[in-house]
C-alpha cells in the first residue's frame, strides 16, 4: 500500500458544499456496493439517502457533521460523524459515531481511509468521547479487516435497510 500523500486536509461541510455533497455520496456510494444490491431496492434507497431534502437536513442537524478530505486540492473522499441523538443506534453521549467514511475512486489504496480514521479518532478524543462506533455490513469482508486492524471489536449487530432489502450490519467500537 502506498502512503498518503503529505498534502492531506480535511474541513467540515456547511450548506454551500451541498452539491458536491450529494455528489459524493452517491458516487462513493454506488462505486461501493451497487454490484452487491437488488437494483430495485439500490435505486430507491440512492433516490432517498442522497436526496438534497434528506442531506441538507443532515447537514443542518447540530449534533452531526461531514467532513470532506482533500488531496492537494482535490476532493477525495468524505465522512460523517454523529453525537448523542443524530446516532442511529447507540445514543451513547460519551460515544461518537462514525456513520460514513467513504475514498473516491481512484484515490483508493493511498493510505487516505487510515488517515481518515485517524482524524475522526482525534476528533472523538478532542470532544472528550470515551469510544468511536460504527455499523459496518456483514459482508463487506474488507472494510471489516480494516476496522479490526485498527483496534475496533465487535459489540453487536443492527438492521440495516437498502430500499426493502433488510442487511445485517455489525457494530464495531474503539475504546479511546
Amino acid at each position: 500500500m502506498n502512503q498518503p500523500s503529505n498534502h492531506l486536509s480535511f474541513r467540515e461541510c456547511t450548506l454551500s458544499d451541498l452539491d458536491a455533497l450529494i455528489q459524493i455520496s452517491k458516487d462513493t456510494f454506488i462505486a461501493a456496493f451497487e454490484a452487491e444490491n437488488e437494483p430495485g431496492d439500490f435505486r430507491e434507497y440512492i433516490a432517498s439517502a442522497f436526496s438534497r431534502e434528506q442531506l441538507q437536513r443532515e447537514l443542518l442537524n447540530i449534533d452531526s457533521q461531514f467532513y470532506f478530505v482533500f488531496e492537494n486540492m482535490d476532493l477525495v473522499g468524505y465522512f460523517k460523524v454523529n453525537n448523542g441523538q443524530a446516532q442511529t443506534d447507540v445514543k451513547d453521549k460519551n460515544s461518537l459515531e462514525l456513520e460514513r467514511i467513504y475514498v473516491v475512486d481512484g484515490h483508493q489504496g493511498k493510505g487516505i481511509g487510515a488517515w481518515m480514521l485517524q482524524q475522526i479518532i482525534n476528533l472523538a478524543k478532542y470532544k472528550g468521547m470515551g469510544y468511536v462506533w460504527l455499523g459496518v455490513w456483514e459482508h463487506n469482508p474488507g472494510a471489516i479487516r480494516f476496522y479490526q486492524k485498527h483496534g475496533f471489536t465487535k459489540f453487536g449487530t443492527h438492521p440495516y435497510y437498502i430500499g426493502n432489502d433488510k442487511q445485517t450490519d455489525w457494530l464495531l467500537r474503539l475504546m479511546l
